[in-house]
């Protein structure tokens, strides 16, 4: 997911990657019954996505470029992928301002199949049924409508690890290595423990979490239900791993283990480089991020290790094209390469955002990043990914999240008593789903 993503994934399945399958061709534009959109062959194929994808930051943009002259990309982004769902809604609603190619978080992905497969282009149309057996089966039914459509090409994944500043645990007196730290906090309550033996002697002005919210976000990661059951039923009132990562969470805001900053605002990508806190859950797709805000200066400051309570996914996207798009031939040939192996293998060593292509994730296994004091990301990632529940998601999945990580928020920030807070995103839940 490329991020804020999350920082922000009838019911479908989607999660564990299935690590096997052949290396498959990466290049070159699949079979389309569909005419070009552009009479002398230049066109401007334009591109709105959330968060950071990585495609230009990798260079992919450009080298398609080269590959397809005529063709130049046009890419619109908007960092929070709530305010970019909102636009996106306005803009089908009304049939205008689209892009050729809209991006979708995984959390979204049920609304589109199950509610608005009209508004969308079925990719089956321009040959997207011979690359199935390019991707992972979970990632590739949950982009599939209920008549068969194929409404989106899968992107990443975002299984799940544990980043950290090796610097700021040296001056709080922590072990740096990651395999003695992984053993350390092999649970969340060895993680919060590890923390507050980090508070009693923190750098100043460091906190041992970036947010609660995080917090939270990565442990309902590592479940197979959470708001929705497999019948389609809106469980996570009642349901226990909600329950544990809630209060996990709001023990950590009182502890005072967080730095208490909202995900993806300003102040939250000024404190990477800042040194504001010590650790971060991080799905894969956040390491770019991370790169991007914390620079040059962060290099060899960051390590990776394996994340407490198991194996989790948070994130990963699709690519889809509108039916209002104006070159959806060309669109479709862009995302197809985008999203076949080698691309997603690129993206991967280069922004770390972990592919849902099966050929790619054997080709990135042994991947090592130097940004993250030479961390073996290709493993750590490609085993979490391989452990990963199958994720049960549902229409509304993304909004009840946000509602219970914005009440996180209040009593990380504002002081909020968890049991106001809870009953406050309870209604907030009601009216979402409503």
């Amino acid at each position: 997911m490329p991020i804020a993503r999350a920082a922000k994934r009838a019911v479908v399945r989607v999660g564990a990657v299935a690590l096997t399958g052949a290396l498959l061709a990466a290049c070159g534009s699949g079979s389309s019954d569909g005419a070009s959109d552009s009479a002398d062959g230049k066109v401007t194929i334009t591109v709105d996505l959330f968060g950071s994808f990585g495609y230009k930051e990798a260079g992919l943009y450009a080298e398609y470029e080269k590959l397809h002259p005529g063709v130049t990309i046009k890419q619109t982004d908007t960092e929070d992928e709530q305010d970019y769902w909102k636009s996106l809604q306005t803009r089908l609603a009304g049939g205008g301002g689209l892009a050729d190619v809209q991006g979708i978080e995984v959390g979204r992905i049920a609304a589109v199949t199950q509610q608005q497969a009209d508004k969308f282009e079925d990719l089956k149309k321009y040959g997207a049924d011979k690359l199935k057996s390019q991707f992972a089966n979970a990632k590739w039914s949950a982009a599939t409508g209920k008549d068969g459509q194929v409404l989106g090409l899968g992107t990443d994944v975002g299984p799940e690890a544990m980043c950290y500043r090796t610097d700021l645990f040296e001056k709080a007196g922590l072990p740096t290595d990651r395999t003695e730290l992984a053993a350390k906090w092999s649970t969340w309550d060895g993680y919060l423990a590890l923390g507050k033996e980090y508070k009693k002697k923190a750098p100043a002005k460091s906190a041992w979490m970036d947010s609660v919210g995080s917090l939270y976000t990565i442990m309902v990661g590592q479940e197979e239900e959470r708001y929705y059951d497999a019948s389609g039923k809106l469980i996570y009132e009642n349901n226990p791993p909600i329950k544990a990562a809630w209060e996990a969470s709001t023990e950590a805001a009182k502890a005072g283990l967080s730095a208490k900053l909202d995900q993806w605002s300003p102040q939250w990508n000024q404190a990477f480089s800042a040194g504001s806190f010590a650790t971060m859950p991080c799905p894969a797709w956040m390491l770019g991020y991370i790169k991007g805000q914390a620079g040059d200066a962060g290099k060899g400051k960051w390590d990776i290790a394996k994340l407490p309570g198991g194996a989790g996914n948070w994130g990963g996207s699709y690519l889809s094209i509108p039916r209002a798009a104006k070159h959806k031939k060309e669109a479709y040939d862009l995302i197809q390469w985008l999203t076949a192996p080698a691309q997603q293998a690129k993206l991967f060593t280069k922004q770390g955002n972990f592919p849902s292509s099966t050929g790619a994730i054997a080709q990135v296994a042994d991947a090592k990043d130097p940004y993250f004091s030479d961390a073996p990301i290709g493993q750590i990632f490609g085993d979490a990914a391989k452990a990963a529940p199958v994720q049960v998601l549902g229409v509304h999945d993304k909004n009840v999240a946000d509602q219970i990580t914005n009440a996180l928020s209040e009593v990380e920030r504002k002081g909020t008593s968890p049991d106001k807070a809870w009953s406050t995103a309870k209604k907030n839940v009601e009216n979402a789903t409503g």
